[in-house]
């Protein structure tokens, strides 16, 4: 009798019983092996976890930021690697500050203050960035 329950139980979860596709299935898997490992149901967590988290919201400051830090580690400036400066890719890093100093001249007059100042920190910061890296002079 007992073995008629888990087949049915199984068969069950298989066709989903009105629950949402894969999420089910292996939660209650994932219960009885954590008897057996314990692994399991903590990878699905951290998966749930991390679907269940809207992304940020795209706006120009994050586009302008985003585009800033990828320049700055294409120029060398990868965070945690202070011993292991990456060689510079200088045709790509001024590539990056070309597109945000159009984004600049495109946009002057339609940004907020905030935006405007990021903006025009970030072509500064990377400037400097640039004119060290293509000089040979180590980053201050």
């Amino acid at each position: 009798m007992a073995e008629e329950e888990k087949g049915f139980v199984i068969r069950d979860r298989r066709v989903g019983g009105g629950e949402p596709s894969g999420g089910s299935a292996t939660e209650p898997a994932g219960a009885e092996a954590a008897g057996a490992g314990g692994a399991r149901p903590r990878r699905s967590e951290q998966a749930d976890q991390a679907q269940a988290k809207p992304p940020p919201p795209v706006d120009f400051l994050s586009f302008v930021y985003s585009m800033g830090t990828s320049a700055l580690m294409i120029l060398g400036e990868t965070p945690g690697q202070a011993a292991a400066d990456p060689a510079p890719n200088l045709v790509h890093a001024q590539e990056i500050i070309d597109i945000l100093t159009m984004l600049e001249s495109k946009t002057k007059g339609n940004l907020t203050k905030d935006e405007e100042t990021l903006l025009e920190e970030m072509l500064y910061t990377l400037r400097v960035k640039f004119v060290e890296r293509a000089s040979g002079r180590k980053p201050a």
